[in-house]
Parts: C-alpha cells; structure tokens; sequence
C-alpha cells in the first residue's frame, strides 16, 4: 500500500513539475530561511550556556537612585563590596572581581602578539566552567606573576612545544609564568579572553590598591554563585543596603544580582526597571522565520486546492472503488511530506551555501551541528510540521469530493472554492507589505541618527591606546608629530572621543537637596577642543597661561541646562569634595550612544590620568604614506609594542552595528518573503490563466484585445493586493512607530511612505501576473478551441 502512495505521489509530481518546482523552490527558500535565522536564535538564546552553575550565578548590580523618575542601572561596584559580600549572606557560596578586560603585547624570544585578557580573582575559575586543559585551576592564579593562555594563544607562542612553566614578557615591562592551558573560549560567552591574569598583579597598582578599602570608586564587576536557584531574595535582602551603609553621599544605591540566563538577551534596564534588549529583536526574527515557513506553504496549499479539479477524477473513481476518505487524506498528506521533504534537502544545500555569507555578515561562527541529535529532531518536527501545515487544506478538501458529484462533472468550485486561496494570498501580502515598511523605516532611523551633529569633528581624527612608554615620552611625541607636518594638534585623554570610561557627581551653587546627576567625565591635558575640534561656547579651553587649571573645570551645553547657571564662567563648584572654577562651555560631544541625547559631561586637567592618545593628522591625499611616518615616530618610542591606532570615525560608526545589523536581516529576509510570495503568485496566475485558456480563446475570437486579457485576468490579484494593503498599511506603521520609540533620539515614518510601498508592491504583484495573462492572451486562439 505505501509503496503504491509512493507511485502516485512521485507520478503526480512529476507529471505537474512546473508546479512542483514552484512549490520545492518555495519550501526550499523558506525552510533555509527558517534555518538561517533559527541558528542564530539558537545561539543567542544559549549565551553563556558552557557554564554548569548558570541558574546560580548572578552579577551584581545596583539601581541608582538620583531624582524622582530618574534611577540609573549599572554593574560598575567598589572593589570594597567584593570582600563585604563574601560574609554578607551564608546563601553566597563564592565572590569573584575582575577588570573590564584590555590587551596586551605578549612576547617570547623574537614572537610577539597582541592579545585580549582580564584580571581576575582565584574564585573565578571555579565558579565559571572554561575547560583546563593543563594545570590545576584552584592554584594557576595564586601567584601575581602567573598567566593562563588560552590553547590557540600558546600555540600562536609556542608552537607544539610545552608552554607549562615558560616565561612570557607582557608588554615589555614583566615577567610572567605560564601556569595553565585552557580550551579556547566560544563565542556565545559573554566573557572572551585570550589569557587570564591574577588579580593579586591588578592590586599592585596604586589606584587599584586603594580602592579595596573605599566605597567612592565605582569601577569594578563582581559576581557571585549562590548555594541554589531558589536564594536570589534571600540574598539580594541582604546586601541590598551594603553600599549606603558605606557611603554617605546622599545617592539611594540598591544593590540587586542579575541572574546569566538574562545578562545576554534582557540587560536593558530604563528608570530602574528591566525593558528587554536583544530578546525583543531574537522573538521578532522567530516570528519572522515562521511566517517565512508559512507564507511558503501558503503557496502549497494555494496551487493543490487550484489544481483539485485536475485531480478530481481520481478522487471519484478510487471513492468508487472503495477508498476511504481516509486513506485518500494519506495520500495527500503523504505527498505533502515527500515535498517537504525533498525541499528541505535543497534547503539544507541552501543554508550551507549561505553560511559563509551569513557568518560574515553576523560576524558568527554558525553552523549546522549535523552530529546533533537534537539538529534531526528539530529537523524532522519541522519536515512534519511543514508537510502537515501545507498538506493539510489540500488533503481535507480533495478528500471531501463525492463521487458521484465527480463522476458526473459537476464538482466546480466556482466562487466559494476560491475564497480560501484569496484569504491565503491575502495573508501573505500584508507580511510582505508591513516587512518593507519595517525596512524602510529601520533605514531612515539608522540615516536620521548618522546625520545628526556630533559635536566634534571626526574626519583626519585618530586615536591610539595609551602605554606607559608613550605616557613617558608624550612631550616628546606629541612636538615630533607636530614638527614633521603630520598632525595640527595631540591631546590626550582618559577615554577616547567615542566612548566614556568615568562618570562622577559634581555639586553646584542651587543645586536641588534631592537631585544628584552623574557627569561624564573626561580627563584631559592641554588642545583638547583644538584636537577634537569641539567648539567652545563660552569661556576658554585649559591652558599653559594659567597655573590654576589644576582647579578648572569645563563643562558641557548639556551639563549646563541641567545646572541651569546664567553665568557659568567663575562658578565655584564640588567634585570629589573638593573646589573647581568653571572657565569654560564647550558644545555636546556625542560620546555614547548615537540613539541617545548627549549627556551632561565636565572636562577636568588631570593629564597623568590618561587612557588615549588622540592626533589630530594633517589633511592629505596619502594617507597610507602618512601613517607610515606616523607608525615610525610611535616605533622610536614604544619599540616593542605594534602601532594600532584607531579612525574616530570608523569606531563612531560601529555604534550601528546592532542596529544596522538588524537593518540587514530585515532586508534579506523581507525579500526572501517577497520573493517566496512572488513565486506562489506567478503560479497561481500561471494555473489561471491556463484554466481559463478557452475563455480567453472565446473572447479574442469575439474580438477582444491584448489589453482586455491581461487587465481581465490581472483584476482579481489586484483587488487582493489592495486589500492587502488596507490591513498591512496600519498594522506595519504602527508597528515601526512603536518600534523606533524605543530609541531616546528617533525619526518616525511619515504617513506618505505606506502608500508609496503599497504603489511598489502593487506594481511588483501586477508585473508578475501579468507576465502569465500576456502569455495566455497570445496564445491562438485557433488552437485553443480545436477540440470543441
């Protein structure tokens, strides 16, 4: 019996193969679209998930309590807090701290890398699972000298010998013993590393040292593992107070742990109360695959129920013979699946053609794990649920045929029958059409932030990582770029022009008893607005005229409002309880986000506290040629160290990385949608046009025209596309409006975009039908009405 289902399935198939290609190449598009968007669901939904203990490590974090309204969320604590908590709660089975990472110049003999690693505490090792290959994890970090590589670091260094007990010079400064080897760190880990270092090294310096006895620093992470899932209240009651106990700066710190399982996808937190993050973009780009799957097979089912009566003959004779509905239900069903099957072959081919692509667009390492079991359980679910879901319809309704009905020729369908295919195909325009409003308006938000005023000038603007022998020979440095013609002025800072490392709390004359705001902080010696090219609104920048700016301070435009001072320059204000004297007002610079306002920030002459290097290049046509003099110069300085520096305006540009990410996902898989749509289109115009091939004979023979044909057969689709268009064009506005409101600095789709993708999909949709109404109408009809 199941062999001769095969033999009708297969025959039928074959005998339709336009189409069975339309369906497979369908089903095919879809079901590697599905698969290209669930392999990267699946890997950001299992963030972190190497680690045993997930559900009982937490990070810690404190909710700020500034105004009314205003609470900021952060995991920036004092190092004091890492011993406190270690006795605050008997649920808190191991504290760990570390540094927010950096890199460093590893060297052994002649060989020399650059490489990404952290600090970190003893305990670290044993609260988070990163494999040891070579030596034991609970002694390789106790030493302040000793240093754990990652397996592809040590082989970069070592080759195939032995790196256990090597010595590797860390920037030109130390010595440091090789005392473990762990598997490289994979990429959906919220901690990446090359190497690891003691945190008992990261104490010897100086500010470090003293932050582990004071409560005012709020520059380190610390997490922390409880005895079991169920102790997060318990805990966080605990050390909710440990921070105002300590501190007596009139800030509300609550101290809270966030749970792993939601540091990757939830982190997003506004006035203190989590408002998701990238899970909101994974649960979008699900639905996404789901529709794509069933816009798919939408078409399936859309071509079998229009090509029944082709197919009712056979249904009435082999009811007359004795077949069950059920067992013709099979049968459909039955050939349902071998199509799904066959397409999820040509998708599978798909989807690793595309991985290359998708990788480098993802910036991932994906891929189809065919050694997983659970990848053919799901793989299996899908053919099934996809055979099922597209089979369904057709197998209910060809099964549903009387026989006699059939035998007789009196099983047309007429209107009523072709109601369900009209809502299907309704259905997948209006995905079709509010995907390209969703892309439309993802681009102007990203165009709308990109064309904003950032407050500095960004063209011929580098930086470069600060290290102590460029700290040491700055002056030197800075008169040598100069002298030689290649750059127009060098600053340096604690932080670079695109990111903030520091925030801190200045008082003010007025200032409100109840409000305390937390200030960008910029560090800075001498030509900082020179160099940056940031304008200066009122007063002066810092400078060598005036001995007194070791007590200066400059603050921004946007400090300004929030201080609401009417004459600034002279005003006395608190930082670190001591005295500053504004001198200067310069314009907002965008430091952070792009999708932000510009924050309150001050500027303060500390030029020892320094993390970045900024130059300001000379204009030229080449560039290559003048940062080979520029590499040369910071080689006579910092021999031992590669020259990497830094376009400000290319680091700017990454701030659109998620976004613009998102922006490109949406368009490849909003065109996949259209394109799956396109093709059930044009074989339900091309079966159309075929099934009333006499009628369009009659006509041209009654006389007629070219014109008549196509606009007759194209009227139907159109009308659809037009309803379509009513339910899709405020469902996809409103959507997209909701969504950029999401941003503090945001654009909003006009109203008059809806109907312009509502033109574009109508033209799209009429081109496509009337390339199979134009084939019908000139077909002669001589031919067409012989056999009458």
């Amino acid at each position: 019996m199941l062999k001769n289902y095969f033999k009708i399935a297969y025959r039928s198939l074959l005998k339709n193969s336009v189409y069975t290609f339309i369906n497979v190449a369908g089903l095919s598009v879809g079901i590697a679209s599905s698969l290209l968007i669930s392999l990267w669901v699946y890997d950001e939904v299992t963030f972190n998930s190497m680690h045993s203990k997930r559900d009982r490590l937490y990070q810690v974090w404190i909710h700020s309590r500034y105004a009314e309204n205003n609470v900021q969320s952060y995991t920036s604590m004092p190092l004091a807090l890492y011993e406190k908590l270690k006795t605050a709660d008997v649920h808190i089975t191991n504290v760990t701290t570390t540094d927010w990472g950096g890199s460093s110049l590893l060297a052994v003999g002649d060989k020399s890398i650059v490489k990404n690693g952290h600090y970190v505490t003893t305990e670290f090792l044993d609260m988070f699972d990163f494999p040891v290959v070579a030596g034991d994890k609970k002694t390789m970090l106790l030493d302040p000298n000793n240093i754990v590589l990652t397996e592809s670091t040590a082989k970069a260094l070592f080759g195939d010998a032995d790196p256990i007990g090597q010595v590797i010079r860390r920037d030109a400064e130390e010595d440091l013993k090789v005392t473990g080897i762990m598997k490289d760190v994979p990429g959906n880990s919220s901690f990446q590393f090359d190497y690891l270092l003691s945190h008992a090294l990261y104490e010897q310096q100086g500010w470090v040292k003293r932050s582990m006895t004071t409560w005012t620093n709020f520059s380190f992470p610390i997490y922390l593992e409880t005895q079991s899932a169920d102790d997060r209240a318990a805990v966080e009651a605990s050390i909710k107070n440990l921070v105002n106990d300590n501190t007596k700066d009139g800030v509300n710190r609550d101290v809270f742990i966030y749970p792993m399982d939601r540091w990757r996808l939830h982190s997003t937190f506004k006035n203190g109360v989590e408002q998701g993050g990238l899970i909101d973009y994974v649960n979008a780009f699900g639905a996404i695959a789901g529709f794509i799957v069933l816009i798919a097979c939408i078409n399936f089912m859309n071509l079998a129920t229009a090509r029944s009566e082709r197919r009712a003959r056979e249904v009435g004779i082999r009811k007359a013979i004795g077949s069950q509905r059920k067992e013709l239900i099979f049968q459909f069903l039955g050939e349902s699946l071998l199509l799904s099957l066959i397409a999820f072959v040509f998708a599978i081919l798909l989807t690793e053609a595309a991985l290359p692509f998708y990788n480098t667009l993802l910036n991932k390492k994906l891929f189809i794990d065919f050694s997983s079991w659970q990848f053919w359980t799901a793989s299996l679910g899908l053919i099934t649920i996809t055979g099922v879901v597209a089979g369904s319809y057709p197998a209910f309704f060809l099964s549903s045929f009387r026989a006699v009905k059939v035998l007789k020729g009196s099983i047309g369908s007429g209107k009523q029958g072709s109601i369900p295919r009209k809502v299907l195909v309704t259905f997948q325009f209006v995905f079709s059409i509010v995907a390209i409003i969703a892309v439309i308006g993802i681009y102007k938000q990203i165009a709308y932030v990109k064309a904003r005023d950032i407050g500095y000038k960004a063209d011929n603007l580098i930086y470069v990582d600060a290290f102590s022998e460029l700290i040491k020979n700055y002056d030197a440095l800075k008169r040598e770029l100069i002298d030689n013609d290649l750059a127009t002025a060098v600053t340096r800072s604690n932080s670079p022009i695109t990111d903030i490392y520091s925030n801190n709390f200045l008082r003010w004359p007025g200032m409100p008893a109840d409000q305390n705001v937390s200030f960008v902080t910029i560090s800075t010696g001498y030509d900082y607005t020179k160099t940056m090219g940031i304008q200066i609104l009122e007063g002066r920048d810092f400078s060598e005229d005036f001995k007194s700016d070791t007590t200066a301070i400059i603050i921004n435009k946007a400090a300004l409002d929030l201080m609401g001072l009417k004459d600034p320059i002279g005003t006395q204000v608190t930082l670190w309880d001591s005295k500053r004297t504004i001198v200067g007002v310069i314009d907002n610079a965008l430091m952070g986000s792009p999708f932000q306002q510009a924050s309150p920030a001050f500027l303060i002459f500390m030029p020892d506290w320094v993390g970045a290097f900024t130059i300001r290049l000379k204009p030229t046509d080449d560039v290559q040629g003048q940062m080979a003099k520029v590499e040369s110069i910071f080689k006579k300085y910092n021999p031992a160290y590669p020259f990497n520096y830094y376009f400000a305006d290319q680091e700017f540009s990454k701030k659109f990385n998620t976004i613009g990410l998102i922006e490109k996902l949406t368009n490849v898989f909003a065109g996949l949608a259209l394109v799956i749509t396109g093709l059930g289109l044009f074989g339900l115009a091309a079966f159309t046009a075929e099934q009333r091939n006499r009628e369009i004979g009659i006509r041209k023979v009654l006389g007629a025209s070219l014109t008549n044909i196509v606009t007759m057969i194209s009227r139907d689709f159109s009308l659809l596309v037009l309803i379509a268009f009513i339910f899709a064009a405020p469902l996809g506005w409103w959507l997209i409006n909701n969504y950029l409101t999401k941003y503090e600095y945001h654009t909003t789709v006009q109203w008059w975009i809806v109907p312009v993708v509502g033109v574009v999909t109508f033209v799209i949709s009429f081109a496509i039908v009337a390339t199979q109404a134009l084939r019908a109408g000139m077909n002669n009809p001589v031919e067409t009405l012989r056999s009458e």
